[in-house]
């Protein structure tokens, strides 16, 4: 419950007393862009298709201070602000009480900011709290861009995340990449228990065959 609430928290303290201005005239078809590349592996987010973890799910998070009335321009300064000066939280990987990992500070600045935190104002919480999808496939490549590609860059499931390393440059062999999937580290958090020790494989297999081609 703590990951669904700590932003609405911080929403409530940040909206009172203002955390380095406004943001207007942000382009949302780039804060999209920017969002699955920048944001997405750490948060879901229903419009831009994300469902990170390790961090707090934006459509539970807003979805109450949208239905009592917070205005777009409002959210959207909250998430400025919580971009600029993340608040620091206790930790726990998979736990879902806790945060699976604190996010940097200026993950996007300037024009970005605005873009980013326009495209999350503008979606966030319209469809009420989300529920996190589960991935049925055994395809490595629907599982790597439903549950990697936020992070990662991997021109053959054509991800292009940030957040962890460029797999095309680092080309892990299978047992490398499988123990990353299964076990995390980082900010990644692990997903066995979440995906099947099948579907591990698959996506596994799918990174160790493709990377770097």
């Amino acid at each position: 419950m703590l990951r669904a609430l700590t932003l609405v928290g911080a929403a409530l303290l940040l909206a009172g007393c203002g955390a380095g201005g406004v943001v207007h005239g942000g382009d949302t078809d780039n804060g999209k862009k920017l969002f699955v590349s920048k944001c997405g592996g750490c948060h879901t987010l229903a419009a831009a298709g994300t469902q990170g973890t390790v961090g707090p799910n934006l459509d539970d998070s807003f979805a109450r201070p949208r239905k009592e009335g917070f205005a777009e321009s409002s959210i959207a300064d909250i998430v400025a602000g919580q971009i600029r000066a993340p608040g620091q939280y206790g930790t726990k990987a998979n736990d879902p009480n806790y945060l699976g990992a604190n996010m940097p500070a200026h993950l996007v600045t300037g024009s970005d900011l605005a873009d980013v935190s326009e495209f999350v104002a503008a979606n966030a919480g319209k469809q009420g709290f989300a529920e996190q999808s589960v991935v049925t496939s055994n395809d490595g490549k629907v599982i790597f861009k439903t549950k990697c590609g936020g992070c990662h860059t991997l021109a053959a499931a054509g991800t292009s995340g940030t957040q962890g390393p460029n797999l095309d440059q680092l080309k892990p062999p299978f047992a490398t990449a499988k123990a990353q999937v299964e076990h995390g580290g980082g900010i990644m958090p692990a997903f066995k228990g979440t995906l099947t020790d099948q579907q591990i494989t698959a996506v596994a297999k799918f990174v160790s065959a493709n990377a770097g081609k």
